[in-house]
């Protein structure tokens, strides 16, 4: 369950809103500062790396048990690497995508235009969490056996 690439994707979604989340509320800190440029993180380019990292998962999970096997036993990671070193690189480069601020295109960025990414990002990060509660209410009524949970 906890290997399961939906919270996975959901974990990295919590955290990119929680850290854009963070630099938009800098920029109303600092609507009056002159000369101050707006930040953001690109969430078109963490969807794409998120998309790729699940691709990857998904290609991996299709081929056949006896393929992994053979990929699992290379000798060789640094020639070969396993799927699952892929998958960790998939999922790093959707970390890595956080970490990019791209600089709007100046300081003409309003007050109404910081609030209402907030509240876009916020709705994502609300979706997120009640995904991720929704994954793990499944796990307790498997342990449990009642939905009663």
């Amino acid at each position: 369950m906890f290997s399961n690439p939906t919270l996975k994707s959901l974990e990295q979604t919590v955290a990119f809103t929680e850290r854009r989340h963070a630099i938009l509320a800098g920029n109303i800190a600092n609507t009056d500062t002159p000369d101050y440029e707006s930040k953001d993180l690109s969430v078109d380019s963490f969807q794409r790396s998120l998309r790729d990292a699940i691709q990857a998962d998904r290609q991996q999970r299709e081929m056949s048990p006896g393929h992994r096997l053979s990929l699992a036993g290379t000798t060789n990671p640094a020639t070969n690497p396993s799927f699952e070193d892929a998958k960790k690189v998939a999922m790093e480069s959707v970390r890595d995508s956080m970490k990019q601020i791209v600089y709007n295109d100046g300081s003409d960025d309003s007050l109404e235009i910081q609030v209402t990414q907030i509240a876009k990002n916020q709705s994502m990060h609300t979706m997120a969490v009640a995904m991720m509660k929704s994954q793990f209410r499944q796990l307790q009524m498997a342990i449990t056996g009642s939905a009663n949970v």
